[in-house]
């Protein structure tokens, strides 16, 4: 790990302004992510942003019915709260379906948003990774790729995102708040918030270089029956090869999302009017134009099976 300096922010302005005034500065909290890629050096901040001590940990009612979660909340304070398990119940799964429970308590609301991606391509700094290195290639296209995506990839990556917690977010419409270096706040519809690939797979989200995450909203609740389904090599401490997010009316209309598949939390709202249908409707218009590889063409059926799955257990 290189050396670094370190400084403890008063406030969210403070803090987002210290990263704009310091070079390669990073914000850290649990550093569940950060600290392994330091390590690594794969990440190699100048100068750490301690955000701990900031007033960003409440889960709040907000006037239309909804919550807002700081950034700082733990995943497992979220996963636990009662009105989150009572109306937000496909986030609570996922947040217990991720990592591990040590790893959860250190791990934050935002941090997880921010995770970077496990691509093991990535993670070795010997091979070309246009994510780690702009303009370096990708290893991972041609190589083994069981793990990556198969739809919303680029000729520069084909890497996925590994939050649980970020699909869920994205079935419910949340919306990320931010505090910009000048001071300024600005809310983010999850949908926008994180990129695609394209020509510029190290820009991830939508932040501007020192922009804070400060909370996380939800809308008020959706109803239904909420699931969350994972699927992975092993029943524990393990990414998803494919995860679902459902939120299913009585009608058997809903919302869906999926994990695993690309480099974001991905959905289609077009294809979910073809809930009612089934799952193969549905699946059909959530992975159009997928290109999935030789070793990863078996998360198409994959998700077709977990689908159907999820809407027989909304179903009861």
């Amino acid at each position: 790990m290189r050396t670094f300096t370190y400084e403890r922010a008063n406030s969210p302005a403070e803090a987002a302004a210290a990263a704009e005034r310091m070079p390669g500065a990073k914000f850290i909290a649990g550093g569940t992510n950060l600290l392994d890629l330091m390590k690594l050096e794969i990440e190699t901040p100048a100068h750490l942003i301690d955000v701990n001590g900031l007033d960003l940990d409440g889960v709040d009612p907000t006037p239309d019915g909804g919550l807002r979660i700081g950034a700082l909340v733990r995943n497992t304070d979220l996963a636990a709260d009662p009105r989150v398990r009572r109306d937000y119940g496909v986030l609570s799964r996922a947040l217990l379906a991720g990592a591990s429970g040590q790893l959860r308590n250190k791990a934050t609301t935002a941090g997880n948003l921010l995770q970077r991606t496990r691509c093991p391509y990535f993670y070795d700094t010997a091979q070309p990774c246009n994510k780690r290195q702009p303009g370096s290639g990708c290893a991972a296209i041609g190589g083994f790729s069981r793990q990556l995506a198969v739809i919303g990839g680029s000729e520069a990556c084909i890497a996925t995102h590994p939050s649980d917690m970020a699909v869920a977010m994205r079935v419910l419409d949340a919306t990320v708040e931010t505090v910009r270096p000048d001071g300024a706040t600005r809310s983010i519809p999850i949908a926008d918030f994180h990129r695609l690939p394209g020509d510029t797979p190290h820009i991830e989200t939508a932040l501007v270089p020192g922009e804070l995450i400060t909370a996380v909203t939800l809308p008020k609740p959706a109803g239904g029956t909420q699931v969350y389904r994972k699927v992975r090599d092993r029943a524990s401490y393990a990414f998803a090869l494919v995860s679902v997010a459902a939120v299913v009316q009585r009608d058997g209309s809903g919302r869906v999302a999926l994990g695993g598949v690309a480099h974001k939390p991905w959905r289609v709202e077009a294809a979910e009017a073809a809930m009612p249908q089934g799952a193969k409707a549905v699946t059909a218009q959530l992975l159009a134009g997928a290109k999935p590889t030789h070793d990863n063409a078996f998360k198409l059926p994959l998700v077709e099976r977990t689908l159907a799955s999820v809407l027989t257990e909304a179903k009861g």
